[in-house]
């Protein structure tokens, strides 16, 4: 079992009914993972929002990156690129905001995040892409 604790049948149903995900620290710069998981997820048929404040009004893969979490809200998932000491204040924003799931990205961890989510009621996802996922599950496009 991974350090989230997550078993596969939660991650399918995370992947398979989740809609709408803002994807935190997303990159215009193509050589970075954020970059590649966003089109992977709007290819998949996600609506998918980057949110990215250096990058605000410009557009990656065709939709115009935001400032902040609450600029794309409503949302259902909250994706986060960003080292492990930056993903707490993007957690609690995601708290704030209602989202249902918190996933944080491979080799992003912060247990007290993690922990905050969870009191809170948000399935949280850790160290963990949703690209690998999908394909080791073998889940179908959305």
């Amino acid at each position: 079992m991974s350090i989230d604790g997550q078993t596969d049948q939660v991650i399918r149903d995370i992947l398979t009914r989740t809609r709408r995900i803002a994807v935190v620290g997303a990159s215009d710069k193509t050589w970075r993972p954020s970059h590649g998981v966003f089109g992977f997820l709007l290819a998949r048929g996600y609506d998918a929002t980057p949110v990215n404040p250096l990058l605000a009004g410009r557009a990656i893969h065709g939709r115009t990156v935001v400032a902040s979490l609450a600029e794309a809200a409503p949302l259902e998932m909250v994706d986060i690129f960003r080292a492990s000491a930056n993903a707490g204040a993007a957690v609690d924003e995601a708290i704030r905001l209602g989202a249902r799931t918190v996933w944080m990205q491979l080799d992003v961890v912060d247990e007290a995040a993690a922990e905050r989510a969870r009191a809170a009621g948000l399935t949280v996802v850790m160290d963990r892409c949703p690209v690998i996922e999908v394909r080791r599950l073998g889940l179908s496009r959305h």
